[in-house]
């Protein structure tokens, strides 16, 4: 089977990074992943690409299999693991066409498979820091290489989806002072560190939550905003995961890789 280091959940505009390219189906012990991995070479390293929403973006965020999409990702030998992802902004001074490297995450999603350990065996995981230091670190640097507005932490509130927030769930979450909101960070980055992967999320930023910016009466979101702002980016977006995977260390020392060490009851 193919293998692969390094992993990243995007869609079909990652493709055309890879060389050597070559479709994986692969079945897991908790059913099928969104869709087949592309898994190809990026800067001399061996990469798997997964649209976690499936290749026709068929699948809405509480109907995605995650824990099927990073066993996937597992199985084929990936240790770190990026997930860029369209988001929405919470504050003014985080503006559309930003990047956000975000170090924390508030959960208010309900009813997701959020744990590969449903018994007998039980853990209780560490999620003080959910997100990779390392990888996080060099997502920075390499943003500001590039000379991307890039923003170092940022909170995001994940929400259920598929709909977007109502005036008064925005400000609530623009008032508890959290950055960025999302569909899928939750159970992503906490599947992803029960694996022991290193995980990190690059949240590109396609529009304010409604009334954000400053204006009450603002028109909402809507999805063709959020789809033509991300593709306006997306070229910032691919070289950024371009450049990090071409920086990542061989070698993997990060503490990720023992997150269940005394995690088990």
């Amino acid at each position: 089977m193919a293998e692969a280091e390094i992993g990243v959940f995007g869609g079909s505009g990652f493709y055309s990074l890879l060389e050597g390219a070559e479709e994986v189906r692969l079945q897991t012990p908790y059913g099928e992943p969104s869709d087949a991995v592309t898994v190809g070479e990026i800067a001399g390293r061996r990469v798997a690409f997964l649209p976690r929403h499936g290749r026709r973006h068929q699948l809405p965020p509480h109907m995605i299999n995650y824990r099927a999409n990073i066993d996937a990702m597992r199985q084929l030998g990936v240790t770190r693991l990026l997930g860029p992802a369209a988001a929405g902004s919470l504050q003014p001074h985080v503006h559309p066409g930003d990047f956000v490297i975000c170090d924390q995450f508030v959960d208010r999603t309900r009813g997701r498979r959020d744990t590969f350990y449903d018994g007998p065996e039980t853990i209780h995981l560490s999620c003080a820091d959910p997100y990779c230091p390392e990888l996080r670190a060099l997502a920075w640097t390499v943003a500001q290489r590039l000379g991307l507005r890039a923003h170092p932490t940022g909170t995001v509130v994940v929400i259920q989806g598929p709909r977007f927030s109502t005036r008064a769930e925005s400000r609530w979450f623009s008032a508890a002072g959290w950055e960025v909101v999302n569909m899928t960070q939750y159970p992503e980055a906490v599947l992803a560190r029960e694996a022991e992967l290193c995980y990190a999320n690059i949240s590109l930023i396609t529009d304010y939550d409604v009334g954000v910016a400053g204006d009450p009466r603002a028109a909402p979101v809507s999805a063709e905003e959020v789809l033509r702002t991300f593709q306006a980016n997306l070229g910032r977006l691919r070289e950024l995961i371009t450049g990090i995977i071409a920086q990542v260390p061989r070698e993997n020392r990060c503490s990720c890789r023992s997150a269940l060490a005394g995690a088990r009851s």
